[in-house]
């Protein structure tokens, strides 16, 4: 139904509804951002244009110019105060400048830059004994690397040495990197790239997605689905749950050499593909399914780790299961 639009004042009367145009604010603030004292936005652009590759593609005609950051806060070149709700990618899991975290890095940085892995330096003892007293079960330790991807490659790599078999699954709508074998590994089509030839030994398998997978699901979410119901969940398990375990077990069968699978990758919730939960029960059957098959078990907690999730502070742990391997990145740098 159309209907006529009044101004009035700073409001829109479109029939019953109010309109209003006035831009929301955002809470007070105490912190006064230093002066910017870059080189002017023009002259940003052109350095970017001219010996930036163009593959660091920016978002929107006229980017934002960030300058300084304060917890939730982003400062643009100008002053003006953004709430981030991007947090760099998921990459800012405490805040920007974080108080504790910088005077840490100044005190760091006030005795030792730097050392190489063949002395003994205490930090990174420290940091490991800590990392894995979060962790469960046997998982007790930890290779350091520089980035997620790495992390996805080290596990490729540690999972085909250990069991001895070469295929992997992943779950279509996944995302675990966009180095050469890691894209192979992600299954979204806007993080591949036309040339590499990724991907060899790689099955996808059916994404179990509550809204547009093929059954629908209940997941564990304040906001279910439409498609499911109460009664499709009995002892903790959504009765969509098998039917995707059905489409991982067709992979196995159908793809995989009768010597078994090397692993199976896995997000916690699914966060390139945007935020999918699994149905209800469906992590763990998959794990379960992939070890009668020989294979390993690795969660991707490059986006769900460290407390992102709310009520754990590594993702899996919401499912009730524990991998053969974690990988992680973003909020542990």
């Amino acid at each position: 139904m159309l209907t006529k639009t009044i101004t009035k004042g700073h409001s829109l009367v479109k029939g019953a509804r109010l309109l209003s145009t006035v831009a929301p604010e955002l809470p007070p603030c105490d912190y006064v951002p230093p002066k910017y004292e870059g080189p002017s936005y023009d002259d940003i652009r052109k350095i970017r244009s001219k010996n930036l590759n163009p593959a660091l593609f920016t978002a929107y005609s006229k980017p934002l110019l960030t300058h300084a950051g304060h917890m939730q806060y982003l400062y643009d070149h100008e002053g003006r105060r953004y709430l981030d709700m991007f947090a760099g990618i998921v990459t800012v899991s405490v805040g920007h400048c974080n108080e504790k975290v910088r005077l840490a890095a100044e005190s760091q940085m006030k005795s030792l830059w730097h050392t190489t892995n063949i002395y003994l330096h205490p930090k990174i003892h420290e940091f490991a004994e800590k990392l894995t007293d979060t962790l469960p079960g046997d998982l007790k330790v930890v290779y350091f690397v520089n980035s997620g991807s790495e992390a996805n490659d080290l596990a490729m790599t540690m999972a085909r040495i250990y069991t001895g078999n070469f295929d992997i699954i992943t779950l279509r709508n996944g995302y675990h990197g966009a180095s050469p074998y890691t894209m192979g590994l992600s299954a979204l089509g806007t993080w591949k790239y036309k040339g590499f030839a990724n991907g060899f030994g790689v099955h996808h398998a059916s994404n179990p997605d509550p809204y547009q997978g093929l059954w629908g699901g209940h997941r564990d979410s304040v906001v279910q689905s439409s498609r499911a119901s109460e009664s499709t969940v009995v002892d903790g398990v959504c009765s969509s749950a098998d039917k995707y375990v059905g489409q991982l077990e067709e992979v196995i069968k159908y793809s995989i050499p009768k010597k078994g699978v090397a692993a199976f990758f896995a997000e916690s919730i699914q966060g390139g593909g945007g935020g999918v939960q699994f149905p209800l029960g469906y992590l763990k059957k998959a794990f379960e399914l992939v070890r009668e098959n020989g294979g390993l078990c690795v969660s991707d907690e490059v986006q769900t780790g460290f407390g992102r999730t709310g009520d754990h502070f590594w993702g899996f742990e919401g499912h009730g299961v524990i991998p053969d391997i974690v990988t992680t990145a973003k909020g542990i740098g």
